[in-house]
C-alpha cells in the first residue's frame, strides 16, 4: 500500500530560496507534495521528487500560473530534468515567463529513467527551445490526462511534444487522453503539435462525441502530428484539423507518416493546409486529400 507524507508548502519555498530544512522520507516511501504558487517552490518540489526513485505526486496550487523566468534543468529546460516517476495534479499552468517570453527553454525534459504525468487541467505553455520538444522533450514516458500543451515552439521537431529519436535503449512513449494540443510551432522540423520519433510510441484518445482536438499547430511538415520511423502511432476519437505545413508546399499539413505502424479510429483528419496527409509513405490510414 502506498504511504503518503505531506511536505509543508512553506518548506519547499524556503528550501529553494534560503536553504531551509526539508524532511526527506525513507527511500522506499512515496510522497505527496503540495506546491506553493511560485517558481522556486515548483523547482524545489521537482528536485525533492527526483531525490528518490519512488513515484511522487506534486499537487499544484489550484489556478496558479507558475511563471518560469529562467532555466533550472540545464540551459534548455524550465524545470529540472525529470529522472523519476512524477505526477503533477492541477488545475495550474506552467509557462515560460522570461522577458517577452523569449527565453530559450522548453518547459520539461523527461529522462529515460523518468516519467511525467499531467492530470486534471495542467497546462504547459510558451516553451521556446532551440532543439526538439518546445513543451516537452520525452526520452522516457509522458502521460497527459485532461491537460494541455499550448503555444510552445521548437526549432527542431515537436513544437508541443517530441518523442526523441532513440536508436537503442529505452524507447519513449507518450499518451494523451482528453488532452488537446493546440497552437504549437516548429518552423523547420516535423510535428508542430507532436513528433513521434524513431522507435517511439504515441497513443492519443478522445471521447466519443467529444474528440480530442489537435489544432492550430504549424510545422515544416506534419503540422498536427509527424511519425517518423516510430514503433506505433494510434489515434482514437481524435480530430486533427486546421493545422499547417509552413515551408514544404505539397507536404502534410495534418499528419505526416514515414514508416512505422499507424492506426486511426474515428479520427477525422480534415481542413489542414496545404493538404491533410499528402507525401506520407505508407499512407495515413483513413486520410484523404
Amino acid at each position: 500500500m502506498r504511504r503518503n507524507r505531506t511536505v509543508i508548502q512553506a518548506s519547499l519555498g524556503v528550501a529553494a530560496v534560503a536553504g531551509g530544512i526539508v524532511f526527506f522520507p525513507p527511500a522506499a516511501q512515496a510522497i505527496t507534495i503540495p506546491v506553493a504558487c511560485s517558481e522556486n517552490a515548483l523547482v524545489a518540489a521537482v528536485n525533492l521528487a527526483n531525490s528518490t526513485p519512488t513515484p511522487d505526486t506534486l499537487v499544484l496550487a489550484g489556478g496558479c500560473t507558475y511563471r518560469m523566468t529562467t532555466s533550472h534543468g540545464g540551459a534548455a529546460n524550465a524545470l529540472p530534468v525529470i529522472t523519476t516517476p512524477i505526477e503533477m495534479i492541477g488545475p495550474a499552468t506552467v509557462t515560460n515567463a522570461s522577458l517577452l517570453g523569449l527565453g530559450l527553454f522548453r518547459i520539461a525534459e523527461v529522462a529515460p529513467t523518468g516519467s511525467l504525468t499531467l492530470t486534471t487541467g495542467v497546462a504547459f505553455t510558451l516553451g521556446n527551445v532551440v532543439g526538439d520538444g518546445g513543451g516537452i522533450f520525452n526520452r522516457g514516458a509522458v502521460t497527459l490526462t485532461g491537460s494541455t500543451l499550448t503555444g510552445n515552439t521548437a526549432s527542431g521537431n515537436g513544437g508541443g511534444l517530441a518523442n526523441a529519436d532513440t536508436p537503442s535503449g529505452t524507447a519513449p512513449a507518450a499518451t494523451f487522453t482528453n488532452s488537446p494540443v493546440s497552437d504549437n510551432t516548429t518552423l523547420l522540423g516535423n510535428g508542430g503539435g507532436i513528433y513521434n520519433g524513431l522507435r517511439g510510441t504515441l497513443t492519443v484518445t478522445g471521447v466519443s462525441g467529444s474528440p480530442l482536438f489537435i489544432t492550430g499547430n504549424n510545422a515544416g511538415r506534419g503540422g498536427g502530428i509527424s511519425a517518423v520511423d516510430s514503433t506505433a502511432t494510434t489515434l482514437t476519437q481524435t480530430a486533427v484539423t486546421n493545422n499547417h505545413a509552413l515551408l514544404l508546399l505539397g507536404s502534410s499539413g495534418g499528419v505526416y507518416r514515414q514508416g512505422g505502424t499507424m492506426t486511426t479510429t474515428n479520427s477525422p483528419i480534415t481542413a489542414n493546409t496545404p493538404n491533410n496527409c499528402v507525401g506520407s509513405v505508407p499512407a495515413v490510414p483513413n486520410c484523404t486529400g
